[in-house]
Parts: C-alpha cells; structure tokens; sequence
C-alpha cells in the first residue's frame, strides 16, 4: 500500500512517499527505514520525499499550496496509492487518534485554529488542496497532540479559575506525540519488551524540544503546554517561565504584548541566551571558553535534568531514557550533562558508547538502559494512517 505524507507548514510542503509503512514491517529495529529502497531488516521503503519552501513568495518554488501539490503530483509517481496522511499540530481535546478526513473533521480542525493560528491553517490548506487534486484517495489526519489525550486530568489541568479554562480551552495539550509514540515504542523493542509493559521517557531534542513519561505505551506526561511554548530550552523558545515576567515586560518595560510573545517565541531560548540557536554553535563557544555559551548550555541541560527527575518519581519504575531529533541523537556533550550525577538513581552513560551515539549508550546491567533511538515522524504517520484505515 503506497502512502503519501504531507507536512504543509504556512510556506513549505514537506512530503514522503512509503510503499509499505505498516508496522510489522519496521518492528524489528530499533532505528527507522530512511534510504530509498528496502532496508537491511527488510522494513518500509521510501519512494520519494522532498520540500517545497518558500511557497507564495517572489523567488519561491511555488505559487501557492495548489501549484505545490501539483508539483508533488506531477514529479513522484503516486501510481497505487493507497492514502494521504496529513500532520496536524493541534488536535485539541477533539482527536485521541488518527482520523479519516470528512468535511466534518475539516470544520472541527477549523475551530481549533485559535489553539494554534501558525500550524492549523496551514495544514487545512494541504488537505484542501489535496481533497481537491486526490479526491478518490483516503485521506487521513494524524494530530500531534493525539498521544498525550492519555493523560490523567491532574496532568494537563492548570490551577487557574475554572470557568474560564473549559470556556477557552485552555489546559495542557502537548506535542512532537508521533515522535514521542514512535521512539517509545522502538526503544521497548530494542529492550525487548512489549511496549505495554515499558515505562520509559523520552527526550525528543531539536530545535524545538519535550520531554515525555510514557508508561506502558501511553503517555502520563509532557513538558510542553496548550502550546508548544512550555517546559525545556528550545532553540528560539523560552521553554517554562514565570507568566509575571510577561506582566514585567507589558507594564513596567511598556512592551506590547504582541512583541512580548514574538520574543519568547523567537528571540529567546538558546537565540536569547547567546545569539544563536544552534547546539553545535554553542558546544564550540563553550569549548573556546566563552561564558554565555557555558551558561546556554548548563540551563539547557539542567532543564533537561529537571524533568528527567520528576518523570522519574511519577513513573515509579523505568526502564529506559531514550534521547531522539536532532540534538537528542547527534550531541553526546547534551545528553552526558543532562544526566549527570544521576548515578545514585541508577542512571548512568558509558564515555565510549556515548560518543558513539548507537542505541544502547549505558554501562551493561544499569538499573534504568539509556539509549539513542532516531525518530521518525513521517513514518509513525504512515503507520497511523494506514491503522485508521483499518489496513493493520
């Protein structure tokens, strides 16, 4: 069965053609199936993927989100397909799973964009077009927040008045749940356990980054918030704080409150903290003995650290900590600070395995296995496409 994955952003599409993500197919590695072609353990094959960027603008590679699916469809052959699979940011209290796209999931994606004016618009063009260029072809939405709907209410509640929380909505969501569902469930099978019976946390680490208790393949907790603002240092995103640092910032530094968010949203982080927003940069100015990078990196790691503790205490047992993306999987500095002195607590990373950075990164017979798990976002979505379609 050939899936086709759509990631449409407010200028980009992003797309990954599988021929065959079912699940059976990639549950026999702990890494994903990422080449053309098939894969050493015989796990799904990617056909095509690419990106179309800058959509709309002068110099971009399309006119609109039309004239770049037509782009898709006219340079990948789609021959045989089976589905679409669309990533949605923001499902709201609405979608615990992935959903067949009728006109009434379009029209409750619709009244979820105040949770999240960026991303849902975006993806509600790319499903529009797409029903409209692909209309005999299933089409499936898959929502990042979908994972977390598991968690308990005294998990995603905020102690603020009642009646003004259910009228606009506001409480924890969490995001990154493909990335969070697929890595928990990679690292129970290189544990070699059912995922039901796995307690693991998960460190997705990019760009923008959350933390994630997974108890028994059901997430009990995460680190960001009704947005993707909250919880760990991100790359331009402050991560928790204060809310009476944006009162400070309105009233008595006279900030407007729009210019106040688009700083915590892209001026702050690790951009605030030292100017830019890259680990590897930070990691080369800490090494040259620059200070602020020292300070960057030791508030990055500490919040890391933070949750790892908490996540710990409200999953009682756990048998892995898994870090994943792009600075989870590609920074053994990162993930031998975030868990320093942890020892006591049975965590521990070995030097050598660390710097290597393949799976099991631990010294043998640690009570808690850390280990490094590449995620796959686009195949967790094809796999959940194809199960919403009932093809498993």
């Amino acid at each position: 069965m050939k899936i086709l994955v759509l990631n449409c952003g407010s200028s980009s599409v992003k797309y990954r053609l599988f021929d065959d993500p079912s699940p059976s197919s990639s549950s026999g590695s702990a890494g994903p199936s990422t080449g053309s072609g098939s894969s050493s353990s015989g796990g799904p094959r990617t056909l095509a993927k690419g990106l179309i960027e800058r959509i709309g603008e002068p110099d971009g590679d399309a006119a609109d989100h039309t004239a770049a699916l037509q782009r898709v469809m006219e340079s990948v052959d789609l021959t045989g397909l089976g589905a679409v699979g669309h990533r949605v940011v923001h499902g709201g209290p609405l979608f615990s799973a992935a959903s067949v796209i009728d006109d009434e999931l379009v029209e409750a994606v619709e009244s979820l964009v105040p949770l999240a004016p960026l991303h849902n618009p975006a993806a509600l063009s790319g499903i529009a077009v797409a029903r409209k260029l692909m209309p005999d072809v299933p089409q499936v939405a898959i929502f990042d927040t979908a994972f977390h709907q598991t968690i308990p209410p005294a998990g995603v509640s905020y102690a603020i008045d009642a009646t003004l929380a259910e009228r606009w909505q506001i409480r924890r969501y969490g995001f990154h749940g493909t990335s969070h569902a697929y890595v928990a469930r990679q690292t129970a099978a290189l544990l070699g356990l059912p995922p039901e019976e796995a307690n693991i946390i998960t460190l997705h680490l990019g760009n923008g980054a959350s933390a994630t208790a997974v108890q028994g393949g059901r997430s009990i907790a995460t680190s960001m918030g009704m947005s993707p603002q909250a919880g760990l240092v991100m790359g331009t995103r402050s991560g928790d704080i204060d809310p009476t640092v944006i009162f400070h910032l309105h009233r008595v530094a006279g900030m407007p409150v729009d210019e106040i968010e688009r700083s915590l949203t892209r001026q702050a982080g690790l951009q605030g903290l030292i100017g830019d927003n890259d680990m590897r940069t930070v990691e080369r100015r800490r090494e040259e003995g620059d200070p602020a990078a020292t300070l960057a990196f030791d508030v990055y790691c500490r919040r890391i650290k933070e949750y790892v503790g908490a996540y710990l205490a409200l999953l009682g047992r756990t048998d892995a900590i898994a870090f994943t993306a792009g600075v989870g999987e590609h920074s053994p500095l990162v993930r031998a600070a975030s868990l320093e002195g942890l020892s006591s607590l049975g965590i521990e990373v070995d030097p050598a395995r660390n710097e290597k950075g393949d799976g099991i990164i631990s010294p043998d017979g640690s009570r808690v296995t850390v280990c490094v798990v590449p995620t796959d976002e686009e195949l967790e979505i094809a796999q959940q496409t194809r199960h919403a379609l009932g093809d498993s």
